[in-house]
């Protein structure tokens, strides 16, 4: 994908040097493709109205029918790249601990879905996940991560909602200590 990306810019630098030769049909065919799959469009808009401090109830379940611990955080969400991607700082405790996170959200042009990632001081790997967000912010995400007790990786189904124009509800989904789906976290963001 870099080396399209550098072929790409090449064309582009070849064809306004005094003296180039013009780009062929197929060149300029090309830059069009990669203009429109990077210039941010409605869905980036969506991401940057969600721009932020909020406050962060976080909700985590160890095992189904257990009741929840609950705990706090705050998180920051910008936008980077020009607009075309949304970075989510979060910082709290988990499980009584001290707990920082990094998520990144995008829209990608080219295959029409939303994707995210997600690091944190809890682990060395990474979640990726991909999904779809309807015209009201409602999202739901599939992602997995390697779990550091299977040695593999975990699938987990995501949902997001907004109950209001400032409160959003993140809630994950994944095998339980059955095999059985079950939730996993609950974090409420009221945006201050």
């Amino acid at each position: 994908m870099a080396a399209l990306g550098v072929l790409a810019l090449t064309a582009a630098g070849l064809a306004q040097e005094p003296g180039a030769a013009e780009m062929t049909p197929e060149q300029a065919a090309m830059m069009e493709a990669y203009r429109q799959a990077g210039t941010p469009g409605a869905p980036h808009g969506a991401l940057a109205s969600s721009a932020g401090t909020y406050d962060v109830q976080a909700k985590s379940w160890q095992e189904p029918g257990k009741p929840p611990v609950v705990e706090k955080g705050t998180a920051t969400r910008s936008m980077i790249l020009d607009g075309r991607v949304m970075v989510e700082e979060y910082q709290g405790t988990m499980m009584g601990m001290a707990f920082t996170g990094q998520g990144l959200h995008g829209f990608d042009n080219v295959t029409g879905k939303h994707w995210s990632t997600w690091i944190d001081s809890m682990s060395t790997g990474i979640m990726v996940s991909e999904g779809t967000c309807d015209q009201t912010g409602n999202c739901t995400f599939t992602g997995s991560w390697n779990d550091p007790i299977k040695k593999g990786p975990i699938t987990a189904r995501m949902t997001s909602r907004w109950t209001s124009p400032t409160v959003q509800i993140f809630e994950m989904f994944a095998p339980g200590p059955d095999g059985r789906e079950m939730q996993m976290m609950e974090l409420t963001y009221t945006k201050r």
